[in-house]
């Protein structure tokens, strides 16, 4: 299932650069020093994203932390594809493998990823699947992009960047390890459908 909020492509994109690949790296390295921050350092974290952009933005969030307290932090991935409340009205894409560390979520500070953060139905699946593994002490999320028009009481604890958008347009992320190089670009309605 393709989100409406981020696209699967390699190719590069129509649409204007909001995010260079030097701006995702210093908003991933502003966010880990948040975490460790609000934290009061890295024990008990445990970082999970969220597939697929998520869980690359999650590995690169803890090179960053580690960068910055000198620790590993335990992190893996969270499907959420089965606790989708839209399954009836979209084409299912295939499930990603959660991976949860060994050290496991209960009584963890956990830190779920995600590239674009929209109408918050994606973190409302990720924290029913997460309550189905185990019971964190909190859960954190932190986005790349926060581009507004929550159809949910639910928001970012760490944001790399808001970017209001019209509901027209689409958050476009491409990471290099997914799709060879990195960069953020809103795209207007004619863009998205003439790809």
């Amino acid at each position: 299932m393709q989100r409406p909020d981020s696209q699967n492509n390699n190719a590069p994109s129509a649409g204007r650069v909001v995010l260079s690949a030097d701006d995702v790296t210093r908003a991933l390295r502003r966010i880990a020093h948040e975490i460790l921050e609000h934290n009061r350092g890295a024990d008990d974290l445990v970082v999970l994203g969220i597939p697929t952009r998520g869980e690359t933005l999650a590995h690169r969030l803890v090179a960053a932390l580690a960068a910055v307290e000198d620790v590993a932090v335990p992190v893996g991935s969270l499907d959420v594809t089965m606790y989708r409340d839209d399954l009836r009205r979209q084409p299912m894409r295939a499930a990603q493998p959660t991976r949860i560390p060994e050290c496991g979520v209960d009584d963890k500070v956990v830190v779920l990823v995600d590239d674009v953060l929209y109408s918050g139905r994606t973190v409302r699946a990720a924290l029913d699947a997460l309550g189905d593994i185990g019971r964190p002490r909190a859960v954190r999320l932190a986005v790349l992009v926060d581009r507004g028009h929550r159809e949910l009481p639910i928001r970012a604890d760490h944001v790399g960047k808001n970017l209001p958008t019209a509901h027209s347009e689409r958050v476009h992320v491409r990471l290099f390890e997914d799709d060879g190089a990195d960069e953020v670009r809103i795209l207007d309605q004619e863009e998205v459908a003439g790809r």
